[in-house]
């Protein structure tokens, strides 16, 4: 390139925290006591907060960083019915019933998505976009037909087809097969969600602080005593609502949460012909390899946010991000002198059967482990954990009745990545 790759005005904070409203806080101090404690600012832990405070109980919401730091700010706004193995595979693992019951509740995490929207008046911009997903090889078109074609047995997804010949109607470029609409998945402005959330659950008079991490957790006789950085206190109960953040708070949930980071950038503002020829519709955006590519529009159609895992390890989002826009350019060519304003990564909660899962022991709740698919799944059983800790809600989750597997010598660290993601590469240069 003759250009420099970075704009001049380049940022590694979040394109959704960049032009996200700024919120002050209300000045609370540390109480001496609470009846539920959440753990964890974001998604999840406002939306167990937003059912607690509505039940009357005192609710305090703790944050290592400012809410909504980690993932609730650095995801792609991309809701889908947020289950990855399919009808099958799970049938195989735990019957027919209980299959039934995940995807069930995966179609609900999409319900409570619009509910939130539309019944409680959360600030979101949710549109029905409708998800374009690529065929990377000829011959995974035709497994994408296949699938079409025999329908879900729970979801009515209303899927079609896009042969290769009618793929200018849904992107311009030459790098798919083809692929599959799903017409119900949506977008959602990721600046306006959680800070409406958050101004949602201060009003229902819940206390909410950030810059304090929780220290430890000991149990007595009725709830926890909660050693913070800024002090110690009481809880009748206790939420944990770290997901990729998690860290030696709680050892047993470490030990089954894999933290695998995510890196997007985002583009300069593009012409608007430009977008309108490579991007004819607004739908959020994915394909067939195991190292997916996660992409769309920003809700204006100015700029593209393209995201994914293009790296063995951890690595700095400025060196991730030549490689994702190297990626990009190989699917829009065009867009090869296009800058990058902004480069980010969060870490994703990953877990070893690539579910979500949600439980209760004795007043400590936890939510977590949306394997990349968490804004709807997060909001989604993070209410569901509010509810049960304030006591409306006796029945289990689907996802509280699968158990939470580990593997022997991991304890959060996960070194198995790198070659991990070698043997994706090698799958995905074949389509196996």
């Amino acid at each position: 390139m003759n250009q420099p790759l970075f704009a001049d005005n380049y940022k590694t904070t979040p394109y959704w925290q960049d032009i996200a409203p700024k919120l002050a806080l209300p000045d609370t101090g540390l109480p001496a006591e609470v009846d539920v404690l959440v753990v964890g600012g974001g998604n999840t832990g406002l939306n167990a907060a937003l059912q607690t405070a509505r039940e009357g109980l005192g609710t305090l919401v703790l944050d290592v960083e400012d809410p909504g730091w980690g993932c609730s700010m650095r995801n792609g706004g991309q809701l889908s019915t947020s289950l990855k193995p399919s009808f099958s595979n799970l049938a195989g693992r735990y019957g027919r019933e209980l299959a039934t019951q995940l995807c069930l509740e995966g179609q609900a995490s999409l319900d409570y998505m619009h509910a939130l929207s539309r019944e409680d008046g959360l600030e979101m911009g949710l549109r029905e976009t409708g998800r374009f997903h690529g065929a990377h090889k000829p011959h995974l078109y035709e497994s994408l037909a296949r699938d079409c074609a025999a329908g879900h047995p729970v979801w009515k997804t209303d899927a079609f087809m896009v042969p290769k010949g009618d793929m200018a109607r849904e992107l311009g470029t030459d790098a798919y097969h083809g692929g599959i609409v799903n017409p119900h998945h949506c977008s959602i402005d990721v600046s306006k969600y959680h800070p409406s959330l958050l101004n949602k659950v201060l009003a229902e008079g819940a206390m909410v602080r950030g810059k304090c991490r929780v220290v430890s957790l000991e149990r007595e006789t009725s709830g926890f005593k909660v050693l913070t950085s800024d002090g110690s206190l009481k809880a009748g109960k206790v939420i944990l609502a770290t997901n990729g953040y998690s860290g030696p708070l709680s050892p047993w949930l470490q030990r089954r949460l894999i933290p695998i980071g995510s890196y997007v950038i985002a583009t300069e503002e593009i012409p608007s012909e430009t977008i309108d020829r490579l991007f004819p519709t607004d739908r959020v955006l994915s394909d067939t390899r195991k190292l997916v590519y996660y992409y769309r529009l920003s809700p204006d159609r100015k700029r593209v946010l393209f995201g994914g895992r293009v790296s063995l390890s951890e690595t700095d989002p400025r060196n991730s991000a030549l490689k994702l826009h190297r990626d990009m350019t190989a699917l829009f060519p065009e867009l090869g002198s296009v800058r990058i304003s902004h480069a980010w990564m969060g870490f994703v909660g990953y877990t070893f059967d690539t579910l979500a899962h949600a439980g209760e022991d004795n007043g400590l709740f936890h939510a977590g482990g949306y394997c990349g698919s968490g804004v709807g799944m997060a909001s989604y059983l993070g209410m569901r954990m509010g509810q049960k800790a304030a006591g409306r809600e006796k029945s289990l989750s689907a996802f509280e009745k699968i158990p939470f597997p580990t593997r022997p010598l991991y304890q959060g660290n996960p070194w198995f990545l790198a070659p991990s993601v070698l043997v994706y590469r090698l799958r995905d240069r074949f389509g196996i």
